[in-house]
């Protein structure tokens, strides 16, 4: 299980807490640090079922300086989105937990990370 983090943020905090509370074994990227690709984007978005704006912070100053309120969203822009979120990793939502059996869940709720418990447990 690996579990995408930014350190800063409450949310991903709680979720470390709930991981080591049921003692999982777990890797953490810091992913402000260690940028995913495009293509790590591409294979985590599979996992979540998910398209990329579905995980974009659209809150963020550069996601305003950007406008991507007014993007597309569609499989033609998809590669677009993808971008951005590669080139500007703060728009990436987070945590993200990806479980054992190949899926992964945006962990901002403890079901959510409960989820990727269960699913890591199998």
């Amino acid at each position: 299980m690996e579990i995408w983090i930014n350190p800063a943020c409450s949310k991903c905090r709680t979720a470390i807490g709930l991981l080591d509370a049921e003692g999982a074994e777990y890797t953490v990227r810091r992913y402000l640090e260690d940028v995913p690709s495009e293509d790590e984007i591409r294979a985590v978005l599979e996992r979540l079922g998910l398209e990329p704006w579905d995980i974009t912070r659209t809150q963020e100053a550069v996601a305003k300086e950007l406008g991507l309120k007014e993007w597309a969203r569609d499989a033609g822009a998809r590669d677009r989105w993808i971008a951005a979120l590669a080139e500007h990793p703060r728009l990436i939502q987070r945590p993200i937990i990806t479980a054992d059996d190949g899926t992964a869940v945006v962990g901002r709720s403890d079901e959510a990370v409960q989820q990727a418990l269960t699913r890591s447990k199998s």
